[in-house]
């Protein structure tokens, strides 16, 4: 027979190994009046199911459902960094909301993304407190989502943060950049900053500079809170243009990463091409400061960041007049960037100059 140890191993839980149950229990308690201010009529039951319930029924006739994906980017390195993490998450659910829009879409419903190694209950509150106001200065409703916390997956005090947006649009007045033509203009609205991309050469220009958090930009503005300003939320402004002046707004675009090089053309039908005007609107302090501080070339700039533009119509040229008085109405800033032009055969589609 064989022989067997009698000392019996001490028993373990969960909570030792790393994931603490009563933590995600309680974040739930607290993050729910914040999520409940983003809910809309459409919206059944509340957190905590399996599964989010929306009633599209009733509102469209013949919808198209639009969604989207996205992250923050390395700007989130430098939220934990600096410990601000209030509006991060206006962030991505900018980063989403704006990105459904182009096509216009109204966004419905949001999902966010949680996870970290060791759940900390303020700062994971913080950060869905930020999601939570993104949706509800969007009309979005923030309606589920996943806290994970997941040991020795990540370092003390980061974290990691992803959403999902589904919009819809009736299928009649689905914007694809079909009806952009030659002629058209570019109406830039602006941007509130570098927004969410760019971020990793941001942060290796801040750090070579020494990380003057403190320095004070031309505008009156500490670098920091210009680098940490969140996305400009352009969903209710843009909805709005959409239903008054509808016709003559031909396509849209929201410059992410790529920047005004590689964003406006997504949009632009082949054969067409852009023609943007570099000195048609200002460059913002922030973007000075970095473009001096890195030595980055102009190309650079245009293709890394927003440098100031953070949403683009593409519009009837009769009819862009009236287009951009109803968005002085509305408080936007906004330039004529540029225009629609006939692509030459063989050579780049945009040009900036």
């Amino acid at each position: 027979m064989t022989s067997q140890n009698s000392s019996t191993p001490a028993p373990l839980t969960y909570r030792e190994a790393g994931v603490d149950i009563d933590a995600g229990n309680a974040l739930v308690e607290r993050i729910k009046p914040l999520v409940k201010r983003s809910f809309r009529p459409e919206v059944m039951g509340g957190l905590g199911g399996f599964g989010a319930l929306f009633d599209l029924s009733g509102k469209y006739k013949e919808p198209v459902l639009v969604s989207g994906t996205d992250g923050v980017g390395t700007k989130l390195k430098l939220a934990q960094q600096l410990g601000r993490h209030d509006t991060i998450g206006i962030d991505l659910v900018a980063m989403c909301v704006n990105d459904v829009l182009v096509q216009g879409a109204e966004p419905l419903f949001f999902l966010d993304y949680f996870a970290t190694g060791k759940l900390d209950i303020d700062t994971a509150a913080s950060v869905v407190g930020g999601i939570a106001r993104g949706c509800e200065l969007s009309g979005c409703a923030l309606i589920g989502g996943e806290t994970a916390e997941m040991p020795d997956m990540y370092p003390p005090g980061e974290y990691d943060l992803a959403g999902f947006c589904v919009a819809a649009v009736e299928k009649s007045k689905l914007l694809d950049g079909a009806g952009v033509r030659e002629g058209d203009v570019l109406v830039g609205i602006a941007s509130s900053g570098p927004h969410s991309n760019g971020y990793s050469l941001v942060r290796r220009i801040y750090e070579r500079a020494g990380a003057p958090a403190d320095h004070v930009l031309e505008d009156g503005t500490r670098l920091i809170d210009a680098l940490m300003a969140p996305t400009a939320l352009y969903v209710k402004p843009v909805l709005s243009l959409l239903a008054s002046h509808g016709e003559a707004i031909h396509g849209m675009a929201h410059v992410t990463g790529g920047g005004l090089t590689e964003n406006i053309i997504r949009v632009i039908p082949d054969g067409l091409g852009l023609d943007i005007r570099a000195g048609s609107w200002p460059l913002p302090p922030v973007f000075q400061w970095l473009q001096r501080e890195g030595a980055v070339a102009d190309s650079e700039m245009w293709r890394t960041f927003n440098c100031g533009i953070g949403f683009v119509l593409v519009a009837a040229p009769a009819q862009a007049a009236a287009l951009e008085q109803a968005i002085d109405a509305l408080g936007l800033s906004h330039w004529r960037i540029g225009e629609v032009v006939k692509a030459a055969e063989g050579g780049e589609r945009v040009h900036i100059g």
